[in-house]
């Protein structure tokens, strides 16, 4: 039986350690036959599978077909309410770029250690952090992930490490900064429009979410996980089960299985089509939607076979933006179902959460007698 621990927030936001070794490091060693005592988190890693999980066509919900539009919007709204997550396809982002961000963060897992350490977190707000994925449980006993990581903020201030550089035929170089610069610009335009269907479907007036949430500044996280094999599966996590922040949370891999979703209580891996990107409901759009949409649980396995490396993409509020329940949704059902709260508050506290397993969205909604 696994231990119960506090809400881990997406794949990025961490507590950190700076005694150890990067699990890479661990994973490579010659004479490993069996996870560490430090990182033992029992579970039952086999997932079901599934052929209903949504699969959402971009290019007919931005079609300017009515007919084609109109039916994407119904699934979209379908895949929200009823599994919180979605495999989009068609997206318009190109391969290759798809490509060169998976390919330049594993470099950058590729870097000597002196390197990376120079990002250990000095605090958990820092908007450059890279290191080792921990958990604290409800005794209080810090679990590690078998994982290594580095996430960035990057918008609506962009920071990202600057090394490393990728060749190009052995001429010139690319620097990983103009990589993740690019794919959060691309990414945060799906997203702008996918909440545009969105708003729509909750039968919001036109530009309501916009202003209230202020997507023009609103905030990006990028991370990127890196997930060695590992000796028994079923004795180390990823990540545990968590939700995420904000609106809706992006996520491609390099071909090797990991996610899984839970859906009516049982786990479900994700199966993907080659350049889809992986779409979850996070926490703020179930506030935003009065509960209409729900922010779905999942979490990352490991395997004993291949490595795997996933990027992640939140997307969310301004970090200055109160989010609560929108007024016309409050109106339409009487009562709001959330508390609202400052979206960089919310990612704080979440990151320093010891809850013992009470997140916050949880702690954020209106129980029936109050």
């Amino acid at each position: 039986m696994a231990p119960s621990t506090s809400q881990v927030p997406n794949e990025s936001a961490d507590q950190v350690t700076t005694t150890d070794s990067f699990v890479k490091v661990l994973a490579e060693s010659s004479n490993l036959k069996s996870v560490p005592t430090q990182f033992t988190f029992s579970n039952d890693f086999k997932g079901s599978y599934s052929d209903s999980i949504p699969i959402i066509d971009f290019s007919q919900l931005t079609s300017e077909n009515p007919h084609q539009r109109s039916k994407a919007l119904q699934e979209l709204a379908k895949a929200c309410e009823e599994w919180g997550f979605f495999v989009l396809i068609n997206h318009g982002i190109p391969e290759t770029l798809l490509k060169a961000i998976i390919d330049a963060s594993l470099e950058f897992f590729e870097l000597p250690d002196d390197d990376k350490r120079r990002y250990e977190a000095k605090s958990l707000s820092d908007p450059i952090i890279c290191g080792r994925g921990s958990v604290i449980t409800t005794e209080n006993h810090r679990i590690r992930l078998w994982k290594d990581f580095v996430k960035c903020y990057v918008h609506p201030e962009f920071h990202c490490p600057e090394k490393p550089l990728i060749l190009r035929n052995d001429v010139s170089a690319i620097n990983y900064r103009d990589i993740v610069f690019e794919f959060s610009e691309k990414t945060r335009s799906v997203a702008r429009k996918l909440l545009q269907g969105i708003s729509e479907n909750l039968e919001l007036e036109q530009g309501y979410m916009d202003e209230a949430l202020k997507l023009d500044s609103c905030f990006q996280l990028y991370a990127a996980n890196f997930y060695p094999p590992c000796p028994q599966p079923d004795q180390a996590i990823g990540i545990p089960p968590h939700t995420d922040f904000g609106l809706l949370t992006f996520l491609i891999h390099n071909g090797v299985p990991g996610l899984q979703i839970q859906h009516d209580g049982e786990w479900f891996n994700t199966n993907s089509p080659q350049n889809s990107i992986l779409v979850n409901t996070a926490d703020h759009l179930e506030i935003f939607s009065n509960g209409r949409y729900k922010s779905v649980k999942h979490r990352a396995v490991v395997n004993s076979e291949a490595m795997r490396i996933s990027i992640v993409m939140a997307n969310g509020a301004a970090p200055d933006a109160v989010v609560g329940p929108a007024a016309q949704l409050v109106e339409r059902d009487g009562r709001a179902l959330y508390r609202p709260m400052k979206f960089i508050e919310y990612i704080v506290s979440m990151q320093s959460n010891r809850l013992h397993g009470k997140g916050n969205l949880e702690c954020l909604k209106i129980q029936d007698d109050e």
